[in-house]
């Protein structure tokens, strides 16, 4: 059987669905599995841990209207479609594509296009993610196994971390601090730019630490910011790294301090020590899910308000001062 996958399309949701698509391939030991992700997300599926369980990658789900999308799946001539995404037009791709199987989350005013309908599950207790994905795949009949996200990195991935780092005149001898401050969600998430500078010079002070800032072209900001108050130069990598090359950069960290995004994840698949601060969403939800980690927050009356933008006084990240999270990621060191 010919199964196509459409992935999350958040970085951090697409790597708590990992156990999701582990249940599959072993429930479909011997079936072909296509991917279908954002670009930019594609690449988290070309490592050694996803290749060793024969996906394969499908049409991008970036830049193509629904009808011309829908084409380009019926060509393939898939026989099941799982969709992890929460969307009614996710859905309604799939079905333009005449797949005849399609499995997924009854929601969001979708479920008659799906031939195969999951009802979310009730609880009174917030779900963790990789928990939802899961519970999919069980409410399939496709059993899961306990979650273990890992992410891996081939031998040039990982030197070439280690170039990236010694360009930027880096002591390897030093401990390693790699600082995220970004978040694409929105500037609630992302905890001052000032206060991640004044937490580097802590860490390079008492520790001496090596420090490295990645993101995006959009966080070059708050990188100029971070770096400028240092007293020894930083790595700024923000927008000069590919998704792979950034992996190769974080599984050389001792700790990876980072805001509530994406990265936070990848760090954690490497079980790479995390310091991640939460602002207006729910660590219960969205949090590291495996040890080592620390969850910084603030328990104010508006949280979780699950807003993009804060329009008060950004109160659950400003109340997290730098020396509480020196203390956090020291203790790691």
């Amino acid at each position: 059987m010919k199964i196509v996958v459409r992935t999350p399309n958040w970085l951090g949701d697409a790597l708590m669905a990992f156990p999701a698509l582990t249940a599959l391939r072993r429930h479909f030991p011997d079936d072909k599995i296509s991917i279908i992700a954002p670009d930019g997300i594609g690449d988290l599926y070309s490592g050694p841990e996803t290749e060793a369980r024969s996906f394969h990658r499908g049409p991008s789900a970036r830049g193509s209207s629904l009808r011309r999308a829908a084409a380009e799946l019926r060509n393939e001539r898939f026989e099941a479609g799982l969709l992890l995404t929460n969307s009614f037009a996710s859905a309604l791709v799939f079905a333009l594509a005449r797949i005849p199987e399609r499995w997924g989350y009854a929601r969001d005013g979708r479920g008659p296009l799906l031939t195969r309908r999951v009802r979310i599950r009730k609880s009174d207790e917030p779900v963790h993610m990789v928990r939802y994905y899961t519970d999919l795949m069980e409410g399939l009949g496709i059993p899961a196994p306990l979650p273990d996200i890992r992410l891996s990195v081939t031998e040039e991935e990982a030197a070439r971390g280690r170039d990236l780092l010694a360009e930027a005149g880096l002591d390897p001898r030093r401990p390693l601090i790699v600082l995220s401050p970004g978040a694409a969600y929105g500037p609630a998430k992302r905890w001052a730019p000032e206060r991640f500078s004044a937490l580097a010079r802590i860490l390079q002070e008492r520790h001496g630490a090596e420090i490295a800032v990645t993101g995006t072209a959009a966080d070059r900001s708050a990188a100029a910011i971070i770096c400028a108050g240092l007293g020894r130069p930083a790595a700024d990598l923000t927008g000069k790294t590919t998704l792979r090359e950034l992996l190769g950069v974080i599984q050389a960290a001792a700790v990876f301090v980072t805001n509530d995004s994406g990265p936070m994840h990848l760090a954690n698949a490497f079980r790479v020590p995390v310091v991640a601060l939460f602002g207006p969403t729910d660590p219960a939800v969205t949090a590291p899910y495996h040890e080592p980690r620390i969850i910084l927050k603030k328990d104010v009356v508006c949280w979780p308000c699950l807003y993009r933008a804060c329009p008060y006084d950004h109160r659950c990240l400003a109340g997290i001062p730098a020396e509480e999270e020196a203390e956090a990621a020291g203790s790691f060191l």
